[in-house]
């Protein structure tokens, strides 16, 4: 009959774990205990994803690992990998939780010849770091107006065009020094190292520049070695280091005062503060020019008041003074006059029409008028008006007009009278 095992399901180490919290414990020791670091090894089943992510394994003859390099970091990279090729990548190492499965994450990738090159570098600026040449207690505060500056750089290379172009945008008004080298190659370093030790002896350099375009590692290499970076390093004169582009760094950079990411962005640091002073010039330009016309203004406006009064206390002034009171009294007069004799002229013609409303001719002429009214409405009513309208007059025997028929008797003489005679008649 079998044994029956028993296991404590309780408390301890022997807790029992989902596969995980067991994988992320694995997980979690893996990244926090190995750092990031070079691996060298030969690229062999490589994937480029749609999404721009890159999938291969770095093997050699003891073992293989897995690599992935993200859509970002495999976008920077200046090296086309291929199955086969001898490469050295830079990265971490990482658990991809699902598959249970770890991998390194690269961010890095060189040729092994070039990671030869790396490896050196990285292990020249160990040393040069744990000596004290790179600490920056060392450096030197750049001048902020530098008068004359040397730049040691190759006199054909688009580094030095581009880094005048820009002072002379910049209407920098200081002077510069093209000192030729070579920038790379056989020599370089030490020629440049000479030239550098040069241009401190004669002391005539406010500032120093050394720099070149942008390379590869190998044409980088002359800034990186040992010769120059200290005779950087322990040159008394400020050095600027302007070599590549901005995501290339040599040991020069470090053993500089300043390292600037471009010789263009060095000419920029170089006339910043030239440029920050021709600004503050202009400004304290206009402002004197805007006081000045102000006190200008007010000492001219001063000048005219003070001219004016002396004008009016001088005895030419004072005549002149006199002559326009005079001319004012003169016209105040001439309207009070002018007033009076208005008023004057206005109560005559009021008088003369008053007189002329009560002359006696006025009323004969009223009277007459209202008589030949009178005369008019007397025609009117006269007999020989009357006639006139077809009308006639019976008069008797003795002249009297007769007014009724009844005191008329039978063969009686009657008078006739018409307008225009009269006529006997007899009454029948």
């Amino acid at each position: 009959m079998k044994r029956t095992r028993e296991i404590n399901l309780e408390g301890g180490d022997d807790r029992v774990a989902t596969v995980g919290e067991f994988t992320r414990r694995i997980k979690a020791l893996l990244e926090t205990g190995i750092r990031p670091c070079w691996v060298r090894g030969e690229v062999s089943n490589l994937r480029q994803q749609a999404s721009g992510h890159v999938y291969f394994s770095l093997k050699d003859s003891e073992a293989q690992l897995s690599a992935v390099m993200f859509r970002g970091d495999a976008s920077r990279q200046s090296l086309r990998l291929r199955d086969g090729q001898q490469v050295l990548v830079y990265g971490e190492i990482s658990v991809y939780e699902v598959r249970g499965q770890y991998q390194l994450i690269v961010r890095a990738v060189v040729e092994d010849g070039v990671g030869r090159l790396q490896q050196a570098f990285e292990a020249l600026k160990q040393r040069l770091t744990v000596e004290g040449l790179f600490d920056p207690a060392n450096k030197q505060a750049l001048p902020t107006m530098p008068a004359t500056v040397a730049f040691i750089t190759s006199p054909t290379g688009a580094a030095v065009q581009d880094f005048l172009r820009i002072l002379i945008r910049r209407e920098w008004r200081g002077r510069v020094v093209v000192i030729p080298v070579k920038v790379q190659g056989e020599g370089a370093a030490e020629e440049i190292a000479a030239m550098l030790q040069l241009a401190e002896a004669q002391g005539s350099y406010d500032l120093i520049v050394i720099g070149r375009g942008g390379g590869s590692l190998e044409d980088l290499w002359a800034f990186n070695e040992e010769p120059l970076v200290r005779a950087v390093a322990a040159c008394r004169v400020p050095i600027i280091s302007a070599v590549g582009h901005e995501i290339d760094f040599t040991l020069t950079d470090f053993a500089a005062d300043v390292r600037a990411e471009t010789p263009s962005a060095a000419a920029e640091l170089i006339s910043s503060h030239f440029v920050a002073a021709l600004d503050r010039m202009e400004l304290a330009g206009e402002g004197l020019n805007r006081h000045m016309d102000d006190r200008l203004e007010t000492a001219r406006a001063r000048v005219d008041h003070a001219a004016s009064r002396l004008r009016l206390l001088s005895p030419g002034g004072q005549i002149e003074q006199g002559f326009l009171r005079l001319d004012d009294y003169a016209n105040r007069l001439t309207a009070v006059l002018r007033a009076g004799l208005q008023d004057r002229r206005h109560q005559l013609a009021a008088g003369r029409a008053e007189l002329l409303r009560l002359s006696p001719e006025l009323r004969v002429q009223s009277e007459s008028q209202r008589l030949l009214a009178l005369w008019k409405r007397l025609q009117s009513v006269s007999p020989t008006s009357v006639l006139q309208r077809g009308f006639i007059i019976m008069k008797d025997s003795t002249g009297l007009p007769i007014t009724r028929a009844a005191g008329v008797l039978s063969g009686a003489d009657l008078d006739v009278e018409f307008y225009d005679g009269h006529r006997r008649v007899k009454a029948e």
